[in-house]
């Protein structure tokens, strides 16, 4: 196969890289590049582990070629800290209690981010609709609607 030459915007940082047609922007992510904030859980794109925001948007990293990429910008939670909701987000996860084994939380709070970076006030079902994707076999997801709702809120 021929190699392709991709480059991109990771966590704001210039990304020039070689891979294969069929490699997956997970793989290319965590293996080729170190980045370890998207897991690796179903491989299917139903449990959200390896979430990751591309050009403003989530994207199940398992499920995208690495060459989609290309010319993308690619946000990590090793990079969104510098967005205007992630820290936020981060403080009120921490106060609910709203993770406990945390497998889950870089792809739930990149969900959030994306949400209220679109809408600032949601509603529980909005933020419902959000993190939907994103499977918590700890939570029961309570803590994790409150701690987006008062994030948003400003509490």
């Amino acid at each position: 196969m021929k190699r392709h030459n991709i480059q991109f915007s990771l966590n704001n940082e210039k990304i020039s890289i070689e891979v294969e047609p069929n490699d997956v922007l997970l793989d290319v992510l965590r293996n080729k590049l170190g980045i370890k904030s998207p897991k690796v859980g179903c491989d299917r794109g139903d449990c959200g582990t390896c979430t990751v925001l591309m050009n403003g948007r989530t994207v199940r990293s398992c499920l995208a070629l690495a060459v989609e990429a290309d010319g993308a910008e690619i946000v990590t939670l090793e990079g969104a800290n510098t967005r205007k909701w992630t820290q936020k987000l981060q403080k009120k996860f921490h106060e609910k209690n709203a993770f406990q084994c945390g497998f889950c939380a870089p792809g739930v709070i990149l969900s959030a981010t994306e949400l209220l970076e679109k809408n600032s006030k949601p509603d529980n079902h909005e933020i419902k609709e959000a993190i939907a994707g994103n499977l918590c076999r700890c939570t029961g997801y309570e803590p994790i609607v409150e701690a987006i709702a008062e994030a948003a809120k400003g509490k």
